[in-house]
């Protein structure tokens, strides 16, 4: 079982960056692919970003494609996420999570359900 604390969220204005921190628990981090997911107020929480448990292969949603920096550190078992001209409508809460079953994939998954483990959420928030 793995324990995940997000950090770094924070109120910025359009065209700002901030880079987000997961920090996990556990010496079997690096046996997980990792995600970030956000959720806006009345929307399905939806992923962001998803990196392999080397950090070879990385996934983006096209909305974020090319703003967005999915990266791992697995000595020192955090996950971070880049975020770079940020948009208004990039404003939700933002998660890390696990995906424990990942060697059991060919790739990434994007299937909110395959992951296991979640963080408490990190609020971002992007003013116009």
């Amino acid at each position: 079982q793995v324990q995940l604390v997000e950090s770094g969220g924070g109120l910025v204005q359009a065209g700002g960056s901030l880079r987000l921190s997961c920090a996990a628990s556990g010496r079997t981090f690096s046996y997980y692919a990792m995600g970030w997911f956000r959720q806006a107020p009345g929307k399905e929480r939806e992923i962001v970003a998803a990196i392999s448990r080397s950090g070879g292969s990385t996934y983006y949603a096209d909305s974020v494609k090319g703003r967005f920096t999915i990266s791992r550190d697995n000595a020192k078992n955090t996950v971070y996420l880049q975020m770079n001209s940020l948009k208004p409508e990039d404003t939700a809460v933002y998660y890390c999570a696990a995906d424990r079953e990942s060697w059991t994939r060919v790739h990434i998954t994007t299937n909110i359900d395959d992951y296991d483990y979640w963080g408490q959420g990190t609020q971002v928030t992007v003013s116009s």
